[in-house]
């Protein structure tokens, strides 16, 4: 989705919330895979239930830390490696959500009054 030049005008509120929809379904979209992807490998990797599968992958998305102790190699090679992409995802997708926020906030405050040109 391609934004508005800062020489350009503020797109209308409306535009704004339907630009914001699509980037928190987007930020959606990611946080849902992701929790999807470490509920699985955390069940069955770590052979806990779905439900504390789900309460790990939750808490190590959202930097909270693990919860339960992994037994075997595979699961905490598996709970290493979703540690480190959890820390990439949880900071990426926080960006991808604010930044039609930012944006518009920038651009508001540099939009220049065109009418003073004159």
């Amino acid at each position: 989705m391609k934004f508005e030049h800062h020489k350009q005008q503020v797109i209308p509120f409306h535009k704004f919330l339907k630009r914001l929809g699509h980037y928190s379904l987007f930020a959606f979209v990611l946080i849902t895979l992701s929790l999807l992807f470490g509920t699985i490998g955390y069940h069955f990797l770590g052979e806990i239930s779905w439900i504390d599968a789900f309460h790990m992958t939750s808490m190590i998305l959202t930097g909270m830390g693990p919860v339960a102790e992994m037994q075997t190699d595979e699961a905490k090679i598996f709970s290493s490696f979703f540690a480190l992409y959890s820390g990439v995802a949880f900071l990426s997708i926080t960006a991808v959500f604010f930044t039609p926020i930012i944006h518009r906030l920038l651009h508001i405050l540099h939009v220049e009054d065109t009418d003073d040109e004159k």
